[in-house]
């Protein structure tokens, strides 16, 4: 019978605890959890690393495809910056000359650079990228419509169609109401009524009477 992920979370979360996270022996368990994780769709940033690591201790161990695997998890958790720390600790010659890895580092960094559009025509051409990583292109474009979200107040639904990857025109409703936008005739649609951000600040600067007599002496 297989663990359930959270069975496994706690296994592992032993495992992790002092010198033990560095013994080579636990890869196949941490290598079996990434699995897990991708499949599904769950989660767990310090058991990656801690993998990533024993890859870096010990190389002659080194999995392309279970680093591949904690790449792709590590995108799904944009904006925060566990990509970085993921792709600082692969050995260089890995991110050159390992294809998947290069073209994930790749994907990677359109999706920081904000080349939405590129992202998508790029994955288009390296789908089997992601087999097994359920739920990876959601995750992407919840990380979309938070860039769009703090970037524009409104934008045209064909722009946001082609940002989100989604050329049928599908998907752009279910964001739409999952974040509260709106459309108007012309298709525009409205992301955020910036007077309602604006709030007032009262701004209360204390300056002591010392600081006052020193100023109204040297002004003499």
């Amino acid at each position: 019978m297989s663990l359930s992920f959270e069975q496994m979370r706690a296994n592992v979360g032993k495992l992790l605890r002092g010198i033990d996270r560095y013994n080579p022996e636990n890869l196949a368990t941490l290598e079996r959890y990434v699995e897990t994780q991708a499949r599904e769709n769950a989660y767990d940033l310090e058991a990656n690393l801690a993998v990533l690591k024993l890859y870096q201790f010990n190389p002659a161990y080194f999995q392309t495809q279970v680093t591949s695997q904690i790449l792709l998890k590590a995108l799904t958790n944009l904006p925060h910056t566990d990509f970085t720390l993921c792709k600082c600790m692969i050995d260089q010659t890995h991110q050159q000359e390992e294809r998947p890895i290069r073209q994930i580092l790749y994907l990677g960094n359109l999706l920081e650079t904000c080349h939405f559009q590129s992202f998508w025509t790029s994955l288009e051409e390296n789908r089997e990228l992601i087999d097994g990583i359920t739920g990876f292109e959601d995750s992407v474009r919840k990380f979309i419509c938070h860039v769009v979200g703090i970037t524009y107040q409104t934008i045209e639904h064909r722009l946001l169609a082609e940002m989100l990857g989604d050329p049928l025109d599908t998907q752009v409703k279910v964001w739409m109401n999952k974040y509260g936008w709106t459309e108007n005739e012309d298709g525009q649609i409205f992301i955020y009524n910036q007077e309602e951000s604006v709030k007032p600040k009262n701004i209360v600067e204390k300056i002591d009477f010392e600081s006052v007599s020193s100023i109204m002496a040297t002004s003499q």
